[in-house]
């Protein structure tokens, strides 16, 4: 696939995300811990999921899905950035760089896929309870999950193999600190309009058509809470949906923000806070989000924590 331009399977240059200074150093550190913090959090979320059976419900499966996604993608870009930052090295192997291409915008485009199907879940526990086994069964949930990453996985696969086969020429560094879609596309030598413009239609494809699908089920699920009679009713439906819009909220913004501007005004300043809040960020604070007020997953933790007291 990649034979017939030698050249374009040279390393490339990540600028990275850090310089080397005090400040910088600071800033890696807190990234860091931030990033720990997030590979624990939705570690932890799938155990408890996996642990319990209390939590073997279509929520909380997709809930799993979501966390594993958000696990991929920290682990996709961070490890890498700060072996580079801690080892004063810069490059990135052709290979690498493909491969993490490719998980990046794989768990990335999943997640997207997951969210507006997550929207579903809450639309029918809303709006038809007493029918929610029915709609929601095993093999349903089961089949959303493997949609996700199906959908953004073949998505991935076909932006990555059509990106490396452009031959690329010049210093070969990249703006950014991980191999992203836009950063990269700055590298090729030849004429990108119609690859650009097929971006452009993808990620409507995958961005506003599940913002759409969220959009159309939270009509629903608002005109059902209107009709409620009952106070407390109203308030755990939104106490229900809140954390999903929250996330959802926090990472169509990033990706919207990253991905559908036009080129002429991009930056590489701005593509990489876009790629930290939607990395980095939002990572983070989903399991928090999901977790924070849920009594479920705190009974949960409380039960595995006392079978690691009682076996000690």
């Amino acid at each position: 696939m990649w034979q017939g331009n030698h050249t374009s399977l040279e390393d490339f240059i990540l600028e990275g995300l850090f310089e080397d200074s005090p400040t910088h150093l600071f800033l890696f550190s807190l990234t860091m811990m931030v990033f720990f913090i997030a590979v624990s959090a939705n570690s932890l979320i799938i155990l408890l999921i996996c642990a319990d059976p209390r939590l073997h419900t279509p929520m909380y499966f997709l809930l799993s899905q979501l966390s594993l996604m958000d696990l991929m993608h920290v682990s996709t870009t961070i490890p890498k950035m700060a072996a580079n930052y801690l080892s004063g090295k810069k490059s990135i192997s052709f290979v690498s760089c493909a491969t993490q291409h490719f998980l990046y915008l794989s768990v990335g485009g999943a997640e997207c896929l997951l969210l507006a199907l997550m929207s579903y879940d809450r639309y029918v526990a809303i709006c038809h309870p007493l029918r929610y086994t029915v709609l929601m069964s095993r093999k349903l949930v089961v089949m959303m999950a493997v949609m996700s990453w199906l959908g953004g996985s073949t998505n991935s696969l076909i932006h990555t193999v059509v990106l490396m086969h452009f031959p690329f020429c010049g210093s070969r560094k990249i703006h950014h600190f991980y191999c992203e879609l836009p950063a990269v596309v700055k590298l090729v030598c030849g004429d990108v309009t119609v690859y650009e413009k097929t971006v452009y239609i993808s990620s409507i494809i995958v961005l506003l058509f599940p913002i759409c699908l969220v959009s159309t089920s939270y009509a629903f699920i608002l005109h059902s809470v209107i009709q409620m009679r009952s106070t407390g009713s109203k308030r755990n439906a939104f106490a229900t949906c809140s954390a999903h819009i929250t996330v959802v909220f926090l990472w169509f913004g990033s990706c919207i923000f990253s991905y559908m501007r036009p080129r002429g005004q991009r930056t590489p300043q701005q593509d990489k806070v876009g790629a930290v809040f939607y990395s980095i960020i939002t990572p983070t604070l989903n399991p928090l989000i999901y977790t924070l007020r849920n009594k479920e997953v705190a009974k949960a933790l409380r039960k595995v924590l006392g079978r690691g007291i009682v076996t000690q």
